[in-house]
């Protein structure tokens, strides 16, 4: 974005900011404001409720994601939003006692009716997790690993050229072309995080989803990360969940605000962080809590 946030001060204080065209939505008022609806979406999330248990920790949630967009997903921990991006590629399948309601399409196709295999769903939405987690495999089974069991592949020559694609697009080949054959878990976290997402594109996803990708990472780390979060976003839909607004808006282009499993607003991310619709978006975005 254009405006970054350390310049963020100045533009809190000044009239324009001060004098909103548009008075904010009180803090009572939960209903969701700001751009959920988005023209031709890669995903649209239509009234998702999520339970766990007797616990309703995600509200009637309408959103959708677009082509070649990274959309950030933020809000004070436990606000539900790591719930809702599990979702997407049915992750909360696993937890015995987690209800899904609502429709996610995946270009018009609903992942939860019965007959979609989450298998193949899950290689069509990635995942890339908080902290790195390589295969106890070579650096080139870590990535071959995908497209052999889906299929993808027949020969070595076609895996050798995935292999090398996918590194390349993560921006590792060059530090480990030469050393191929060695574990995963040598490489430093930062190049760990890097091949999982070479491991996530290997296997040509529509969408990655990305969890505090960067939370266990150091700040040159981070940096790689984020830059490679922009240039990928060329080719897949991108959302990713941070805690950090400083990252969300250095790589997103949307930005949905959660607060106790409701979304409370949408919009571009510069909209959302410094003209925010909600005064909870307000109250978040300039620290008053979280």
């Amino acid at each position: 974005m254009q405006t970054t946030l350390k310049e963020r001060g100045k533009v809190e204080n000044s009239r324009e900011f001060i004098n909103k065209k548009e008075p904010l939505v009180d803090r009572e008022n939960r209903k969701t404001v700001g751009q959920q609806i988005v023209d031709d979406p890669r995903m649209s999330c239509k009234n998702v409720n999520v339970y766990y248990g007797d616990k309703h920790a995600i509200h009637d949630v309408t959103l959708d994601i677009a082509r070649n967009e990274v959309i950030a997903m933020i809000g004070p921990s436990g606000c539900g939003k790591s719930t809702f991006l599990r979702c997407l590629n049915r992750m909360n399948d696993t937890i015995d006692f987690c209800h899904v309601t609502g429709a996610i399409l995946l270009d018009g196709k609903n992942i939860y009716d019965k007959d979609v295999d989450v298998v193949p769903l899950r290689a069509q939405v990635g995942m890339v997790f908080q902290k790195p987690n390589p295969f106890p495999k070579s650096i080139y089974e870590n990535v071959a690993y995908g497209p052999k069991i889906h299929g993808l592949v027949q020969t070595k020559a076609e895996t050798d050229e995935i292999v090398e694609t996918s590194l390349k697009k993560a921006g590792l080949w060059e530090e480990v072309k030469d050393r191929l054959n060695q574990p995963g878990t040598s490489l430093s976290g930062g190049q760990q995080q890097r091949l999982c997402i070479a491991r996530t594109i290997a296997v040509g996803p529509e969408v990655i989803l990305m969890d505090e990708p960067c939370s266990a990472l150091d700040p040159i780390a981070t940096a790689r990360i984020e830059d490679l979060i922009d240039e990928l976003r060329e080719n897949f839909s991108i959302a990713i969940v941070t805690h950090s607004m400083q990252q969300a808006s250095r790589v997103s282009q949307r930005t949905a605000y959660f607060h106790l499993g409701d979304l409370i607003e949408v919009g571009s991310t510069d909209q959302v962080f410094l003209n925010p619709l909600h005064q909870l978006t307000e109250d978040y975005v300039t620290g008053r809590f979280g």
